[in-house]
């Protein structure tokens, strides 16, 4: 999940306009004033109206104009995909790209880091978590004097601080004079015309027909969602068919101003009019689809929709058709994302994070996150969710969800330790919103085989790619629920130590140490009884015991490595053998087991422990005095952790190469990457994983650099990159160097 980067370099995650922006120049100019962080007030700004008005193009078009000024970025916070309470704080640490390894509560984790950082963090989409989202701006403004919020909602979060800014429909001139140019684009017939000419290309607006559009606009008050679902019905309505279907649709105002106090705000009422409108013109089948594609979070491909939402009268072979028409409908949304990351959420409003009607309409089902994706907003997921309450299949559809996803982290688990090991973490990073979704569905669901099993395969995946806190989180709600013996318990015992590890919890790593040995004994697997070195020897070794973690490493039974979760951790037992020589000074023997694993992970086709067996080499090498061969597998290293979002893998290898670096006298470069190192430990919330041999290894090469270039420009090139970002960062350790 590397950062995007504004246009000025600044780090930061906005995505990226793919559509034209119309109007709000007021807002924008008021933002412009409230998002200065120099202003004395706006440390809070919220932006609030009804769903489909815009609120989500509102703030990124102000967050963007505003991004040069934030030393330490501005951050996109999606939480339309959000089904729990209490994981606000997670999704800001996912979105910041907090690597976070701790067992900290996750707001003091935002709070430290952020304490010295001048940044603008955008939550967009608050009003189903509300009281999450106010509890986090509470804690963290105090904590962080840099820091500002802009909230998109629908209803205000209540804070003292907050400054509200309403955001209305767009308003609708007279309808006298041909559409304008887009750079002179302001109000809701332009955004009609631009729509328009969208979905019948070629489609103008001249003196004849700029009225009736002018009147589509007004029946739809002025509400860019609403109008943008109007002018996709262009591909297939004359203009005068669409007004005069509109207004057989929509209510008069009379009707509206005699409607009950229980009825919802106008605005609403006609937005949720103008999507049943929408609804009523699709197929039955289009229909149905719509309503069983609410169940997805944050997005979906093909291949899902394929497998959850048929059944009945919607046979799968009919579903890509289907969802191509509502596609052309602007019903369904679809985009190819830039970059790793979970699926895009929500939001209202015009094409706010998608790329619209381009691409093909093929999804990617068999691992890997870089295919088409699709995705509804929030306000018309909402309304086919309704629909799907009412058709009485809302559990059926959320089982069946679940089955699929389940089914995915089960076959990753499988395949993990094979080929397919980069495909199935991009997999499971680009489906993170719906295999949380479906955790908390199999959770609620009170079936304890169920959530023991779907928690052993996502805690296991979720550990290897990133997401400790979700690992952690799940695993310790089923192992607390007393579960049954079995291959699932051992599997998620595993995890769970596993997870401790990384985390530096290592009371608890021993205890689950423990406990994970004692079920894979009495289950009497040798492979299983085996992986339990890792935990526990791992432990020992964070501990500094590098005596007994050798005794313990040494003991593993070397057997046959296995194409799935096990045979990883075999691996990593042989990892934790060779860092061990490592620390020992024993550089033959460290250096043979890792080839070893290097060997095994090249017949696999595996990545994960091969980076790590590349950087104990690089180790070797450089003890060894093989400078140009420490670079090479350094960088190789840090290549292969960054395909496996392996953040703690890249903070661990970059101080190797530092070190390598320096060795080959360009000590300038060697400062700069140590500062882009430590800057990556501080994202993981643990330096050099609080072992006090890894810490004396950083503080040595520290020394060593100021030696060979004096404190001055020691200190001027690790402020150079300390400034550089995440994937700046990672892109300049792996350049050979040559240029600077």
């Amino acid at each position: 999940m590397p950062e995007n980067r504004a246009g000025d370099g600044r780090p930061g995650n906005l995505p990226p306009e793919t559509r034209s922006f119309v109007g709000r120049p007021r807002e924008l100019e008021r933002l412009d004033g409230l998002l200065d962080p120099s202003g004395r007030h706006g440390r809070l700004v919220t932006l609030a109206g009804a769903g489909g008005v815009g609120k989500t193009r509102l703030a990124l078009r102000a967050a963007r104009r505003a991004a040069h000024r934030y030393r330490d970025g501005v951050w996109f916070v999606e939480l339309s995909p959000l089904r729990a309470r209490g994981l606000v704080g997670f999704a800001v640490v996912e979105a910041l790209r907090l690597a976070d390894s701790s067992t900290s509560p996750v707001t003091e984790v935002l709070a430290e880091w952020l304490a010295d950082k001048e940044a603008l963090i955008v939550l967009d989409s608050c009003e189903h978590v509300l009281p999450d989202c106010a509890d986090l701006v509470r804690a963290l403004l105090p904590a962080a004097p840099g820091l500002r919020f802009l909230a998109t909602t629908r209803e205000h979060l209540g804070l003292p601080s907050e400054l509200r800014v309403t955001v209305a429909p767009l308003p609708v001139r007279d309808g006298t004079g041909p559409a304008r140019p887009p750079a002179e684009a302001g109000d809701a017939l332009d955004l009609f015309a631009q729509r328009a000419a969208e979905a019948r290309p070629g489609f103008v607006l001249d003196e004849a027909s700029t009225g009736t559009a002018a009147a589509v606009c007004r029946r739809l008050d002025g509400i860019p969602l609403a109008i943008e679902l109007a002018a996709a019905r262009l591909c297939e309505l004359s203009l005068a068919e669409l007004d005069e279907r509109l207004g057989e649709r929509l209510p008069s105002p009379l009707d509206l101003l005699a409607a009950g106090p229980g009825e919802g705000p106008v605005r609403h009422r006609t937005l949720r009019t103008a999507i049943g409108w929408s609804h009523e013109l699709c197929a039955p089948l289009e229909r149905l689809l719509w309503a069983r594609l609410s169940v997805f979070s944050g997005g979906f491909d093909l291949s899902a929709a394929e497998d959850v939402c048929s059944g009945g009268p919607l046979p799968a072979v009919r579903i890509a058709v289907l969802l191509e028409r509502l596609v052309e409908q602007s019903i369904v949304l679809r985009h190819r994302p830039s970059g790793s990351g979970s699926g895009s959420g929500g939001g209202d409003g015009d094409g706010a994070k998608s790329e619209g009607k381009s691409g093909n309409g093929n999804g990617s089902g068999d691992g890997g996150g870089g295919g088409v994706r699709f995705r509804l907003l929030d306000s018309v997921r909402e309304f086919g969710g309704d629909w799907l309450r009412a058709l009485g299949e809302e559990r059926t559809l959320r089982l069946r969800h679940l089955d699929h996803y389940r089914s995915l982290a089960r076959t990753g688990c499988t395949e993990w330790n094979t080929g397919r090991q980069v495909l199935w973490c991009e997999r499971t990073v680009a489906e993170h919103a719906n295999l949380r979704t479906a955790m908390d569905c199999a959770l609620s669901e009170r079936d304890g085989a169920t959530a023991l099993r779907t928690a052993a395969d996502l805690g296991f995946l979720w550990r290897h790619c990133g997401y400790l806190r979700d690992a952690q989180h799940c695993l310790d709600q089923v192992l607390t629920a007393d579960p049954a013996p079995g291959p699932d318990l051992v599997r998620a015992l595993w995890a769970r130590g596993a997870v401790a590890l990384l985390q530096g919890d290592l009371d608890s790593a021993g205890s689950w140490a423990s406990v994970y040995t004692a079920a894979s004994v009495e289950r009497g697997d040798p492979v299983e009884v085996a992986a339990a070195a890792y935990l526990t020897g791992g432990h020992l070794l964070l501990r500094g015991r590098l005596a007994e973690a050798l005794a313990v490493f040494r003991a593993a039974e070397p057997l046959p490595v296995r194409d799935d979760w096990l045979g990883s951790a075999q691996l990593q037992v042989r990892l934790g053998l060779s860092f061990v020589h490592l620390l020992l000074g024993d550089l033959v023997r460290a250096r043979a087991v890792a080839d070893e694993v290097r060997a095994e992970s090249a017949r696999h086709g595996e990545s994960w422990a091969g980076a790590f067996a590349d950087c104990f080499v690089a180790q070797a090498d450089l003890a060894e005095g093989d400078f140009p061969a420490a670079l090479r597998n350094a960088r190789t290293s840090v290549v292969g952790h960054l395909s496996l979002n392996s953040t703690l893998g890249v903070a661990l290898t970059l101080d190797v190469l530092a070190s390598a670096v320096a060795a080959t006298g360009d000590g300038h470069r060697a400062a700069r990457l140590l500062a882009v190192g430590q800057r990556i430990w501080e994202r993981l919330g643990r330096a050099q994983m609080d072992s006090p041999d890894l810490t004396a290894a950083r503080r040595a090469r520290e020394r060593l650099v100021r030696g060979k270039i004096g404190d001055e420009a020691y200190t001027r090139a690790y402020a150079q990159g300390l400034a550089m970002s995440y994937e700046r960062g990672v892109a300049y350790a792996v350049e050979d160097g040559t240029g600077t």
